[in-house]
């Protein structure tokens, strides 16, 4: 089996991190790196993948053991993540999207305030999602893209959720939604509609839509350059009912969440980190005759070789080194240069990713570029995630220069 990208020893990992891990290259190894390139072939989702890890419990890797999940936190769930990201890019992504439904409403949400009554009837709510994960397999999803510049926190989502007897009616679209389709809820950010009122972030919701209620859609075609298994197609909702038990979150804390829990939008760099990994592994693997699918044929005696891997290596330390720390401080109220470290830390997996790619690409040669080995799906699907919202490459260099330059409330006027 492969060694782990994070080493037990070296980064002090819990016991409880040192055995997901191992247990996460294991099925990785065993069921997500054979199917992978079928996956980006077809542009088909990973609903195989799915069954076995609803089998092998990850699906319940952020429910609480008292639960009947995994009991894993923020930093143990990010470790795993990446282990999962070097088999196959696409099903670690998606699988994000599920996980993030039980990690905000869980052990995020346990460090937010809110009233006894409130916190009481959310857990009694959240129950209620788990119990359909772990017993039934069910499947969330997370879309949070509308086309302009409310995913990456701007200004209010379009898709809006007005107050029924009962619950909400939800309006809107939601593109590059990933698992369109596939999932059975679609844990989508919805703007409260309030009458007399200006839309306002402050009132968004978190709302686990059925993908079976009526008026919800999926439209358009999905056949893109990279991470082609995750399946991001459009979903529509016209007049969709939706319970008010249905709430992932208690109405206000999402946005409570995304001022006070900002390392939450960090859970997409898991697979990149994973992705970065896989790409110097492939190389080394490559120069050494040691990569199935080719000849055992050794490249690892020429100094231009070397000089290549020696460059991999130290961008892939670097970017493991601050990643790591970045996931280790996750947690509320962090400081101006926590989440400064967290901004440095997603820009620099999301490029650094797709540079180790494209450098193993060209360390290898030609073979390299063969859609019968994996080196060339890891380019593409790691070009994929510096365009990611809500933290993409330039949103995060944009924030990272006006925070270095400017306190809270500062202004040149």
């Amino acid at each position: 089996m492969t060694a782990p990208l994070f080493a037990p020893g070296a980064f002090r990992l819990t016991p409880q991190e040192a055995d997901l891990t191992a247990r996460a290259r294991e099925f990785g190894t065993r069921i997500l790196a054979p199917r992978a390139a079928r996956w980006d072939r077809e542009a088909s989702f990973p609903a195989e993948n799915y069954a076995d890890m609803h089998r092998e419990g990850w699906l319940g890797i952020c429910i609480p053991a008292a639960e009947g999940g995994m009991g894993a936190d923020f930093r143990a769930y990010c470790l795993v993540a990446a282990e999962f990201g070097r088999f196959c890019g696409a099903t670690a992504l998606t699988w994000n999207m599920h996980v993030c439904s039980t990690l905000w409403s869980g052990p995020l949400t346990d460090d937010l305030e809110m009233e006894a009554e409130t916190r009481a009837t959310h857990r009694a709510r959240r129950s209620a999602h788990y119990a359909g994960i772990l017993g039934q397999g069910l499947i969330y999803s997370q879309p949070f893209s509308e086309g302009g510049a409310a995913a990456a926190g701007g200004v209010a989502f379009g898709t809006t959720a007005r107050r029924v007897p009962g619950g909400f009616l939800v309006n809107g679209r939601k593109i590059f939604a990933s698992l369109s389709g596939h999932a059975h809820r679609y844990g989508i950010l919805a703007t409260e509609a309030r009458e007399g009122q200006n839309a306002s972030r402050r009132d968004t919701l978190y709302l686990a839509v059925p993908a079976d209620a009526p008026g919800v859609s999926v439209t358009g075609d999905w056949d893109p350059l990279g991470m082609r298994g995750t399946v991001s197609r459009t979903l529509v909702f016209e007049d969709v009912f939706v319970a008010e038990a249905a709430a992932l979150m208690p109405a206000g804390l999402y946005f409570q969440a995304a001022s006070r829990w900002p390392h939450m939008f960090l859970t997409l760099s898991p697979t990149y980190m994973g992705l970065a990994q896989a790409a110097y592994d492939f190389c080394v693997r490559y120069l050494r005759g040691e990569q199935p699918g080719t000849p055992p044929v050794k490249r690892r005696q020429y100094p231009t070789k070397q000089i290549a891997v020696a460059q991999m290596h130290v961008m892939l330390e670097q970017t493991k080194a601050i990643w790591f720390q970045a996931i280790t401080e996750a947690g509320p109220d962090p400081s101006k240069e926590g989440v400064m470290r967290a901004y440095a830390a997603q820009y620099s997996v999301m490029e650094n990713a797709n540079a180790i790619a494209t450098l193993a690409l060209r360390t290898c040669g030609g073979q390299a570029m063969l859609k019968s080995l994996a080196l060339e799906r890891i380019y593409r699907d790691s070009r994929c995630g510096a365009l990611m919202l809500p933290w993409t490459a330039e949103l995060c260099l944009d924030r990272l220069g006006r925070d270095a330059l400017y306190e809270r409330g500062e202004t040149d006027t």
